[in-house]
């Protein structure tokens, strides 16, 4: 069985309808799901194992509350957090939190074993490429080269007995590469000191898994273009975070060409170009501080650093990703994969799929209800043919079963309640971090069960609600003829904030 089709056929083995379905009484344990927005800048998805809702409730509340703190305390973007307040001071010695502490020691510990790839001024040639970009040019050598100048310095100095910080100069700073991680992994202690006996909590890609708890991580193609596209591989995990860097989904577009947001402190230089270059790093380590400084190091580094760095800290296993397509693992990588896949990228020509064939791509943005956090509402989309039945599934996204009857049409056009094409409650994904609230689903033109469909007019679904909330519906005819490339933007609503549809020849 191929990645994608493990994906597919296990996607309501893991999810809140899992115990329901097999006849669990309330005291056995079970596997909650929910998904937040705006979390640490991205989205979240959690899976807590627990006895009854109301415990899983108890360990959701616990695990965002944890993250609320430590947002307060190393959030680079809020400006009133405690590192944010702690950067505007300079040449004094400042009481910090331990949190704080840790964090500014954890950097000077991997900026040196990593040779500088790990540095939190990287944020100062990042600014260096995003103010080029606003003139659409590269940066010249003279500005990279006092980039480096600055990031090279030291930027503190730490006094471990007095719990002291200074902070040295004025180069811009963010602690991006690990703080995530780190983060995670101790709102998961919180979530099972509230009563979870199992938690998987992850953060735009980076996920910490703690307790009693088994999870199937799918590890994203980092030349995909939708969340539904076949994984690249995957892994099977217990009381292990996995952090996955790339060059893909966030960075400066110069000139046509797209350039990362992944910047090598030594250089300056953005991280990704040339044939061999690491795209997409996936590493796997017990501790999420490690787990989540070497996805970022790995990025930076050549295949043959990270080789040997990774085999002088023991106990961490990767894959890497060159832009010209290999894959690069560590030797222990195959114990952690999980059994009877077959590995293989998704390419265009997969699956008898002629060149020339065009697909369709569906962009939906979740619409931010606030400044703060919010759910994500449940979505389906899914296709129908001029009869109006229902040929292909897309998405489903839900917490709650006894919810599932609010997405109205949904529920008239699928009664039977078969979704395992569609992805009821998708596996865990290890990706580069994606920007919160925004969705890119395939549709290639086949039904659920792999046939190409015939040529003719087709609707495409999506709908939205929110639990006891506002509901929302848009759909969109389209012509599968292979011929005609085709666009179309729908009208925002509530829930959606907008829905784009680009029928067309989109390659990998």
């Amino acid at each position: 069985m191929t990645i994608a089709g493990r994906v597919l056929a296990g996607a309501l083995l893991v999810g809140g309808c899992l115990g329901t379905a097999l006849g669990a009484t309330p005291s056995s344990p079970r596997t909650y799901v929910f998904h937040h927005e705006n979390v640490l800048g991205t989205s979240m998805d959690l899976k807590v194992r627990a006895s009854s809702e109301a415990e899983a409730e108890r360990a959701e509340a616990a695990v965002l509350g944890e993250i609320d703190r430590e947002n307060q305390i190393l959030s680079g973007w809020a400006p009133e957090s405690e590192f944010s307040r702690w950067a505007k001071t300079h040449g004094t010695a400042e009481r910090v939190s331990p949190e704080l502490f840790e964090a500014l020691r954890q950097f000077d510990e991997w900026r040196e074993r990593t040779g500088g790839a790990v540095d939190a001024s990287a944020e100062t040639a990042v600014r260096v490429w995003k103010a080029a970009a606003a003139e659409n040019r590269r940066p010249t050598e003279a500005e990279l080269s006092e980039a480096v100048r600055e990031m090279q310095r030291p930027h503190w100095r730490l006094d471990p007995v007095a719990r002291t910080a200074t902070h040295l100069d004025d180069a811009p700073i963010a602690l991006n590469s690990f703080a995530k991680s780190s983060i995670e992994g101790r709102a998961a202690d919180k979530g099972l000191a509230a009563g979870a006996s199992g938690i998987v909590v992850n953060v735009g890609g980076d996920i910490v898994l703690r307790g009693a708890i088994t999870d199937e991580v799918a590890i994203a193609d980092p030349k995909a273009d939708a969340e539904n596209d076949p994984a690249m591989d995957m892994v099977q995990l217990r009381d292990r975070t996995i952090a996955t860097s790339g060059s893909y989904r966030r960075g400066v577009e110069i000139g046509g060409e797209h350039f990362s947001h992944i910047i090598d402190p030594r250089t300056g230089e953005a991280t990704g170009e040339g044939k061999e270059a690491v795209i997409s790093s996936t590493v796997i380590a017990r501790d999420p501080s490690e787990a989540g400084a070497l996805a970022t190091a790995l990025s930076v580094m050549t295949p043959e650093e990270s080789g040997r760095l990774a085999a002088a800290l023991g106990g961490v296993e990767y894959e890497l990703v060159l832009r010209n397509g290999q894959s690069l693992t560590s030797a222990g990588w195959p114990r952690v994969e999980a059994p009877h896949l077959v590995r293989a990228s998704y390419s265009p020509g997969q699956a008898g799929r002629a060149q020339a064939q065009l697909d369709l791509l569906v962009t939906l943005t979740v619409a931010r209800i606030d400044d703060f956090r919010s759910r994500r509402p449940y979505v389906a989309v899914w296709v129908e043919d001029a009869q109006g039945k229902p040929v292909r599934s897309l998405a489903l996204w839900s917490e709650k079963p006894r919810y599932l009857n609010e997405l109205r049409e949904w529920n008239r056009s699928h009664p039977t309640r078969d979704m395992m094409d569609g992805g009821m409650l998708t596996p865990s994904v290890s990706s580069a971090t994606r920007p919160p609230g925004k969705y890119t689903l395939r549709w290639d033109g086949r039904d659920d069960n792999g046939s190409l469909l015939k040529p003719g007019k087709y609707t495409v679904f999506v709908e939205a609600v929110r639990e006891h909330g506002t509901y929302q519906l848009q759909k969109q005819e389209i012509n599968l003829d292979n011929k005609t490339p085709a666009q179309f933007d729908l009208p925002a609503g509530t829930e959606i904030a907008g829905v784009q549809m680009d029928y067309g020849s989109h390659g990998q």
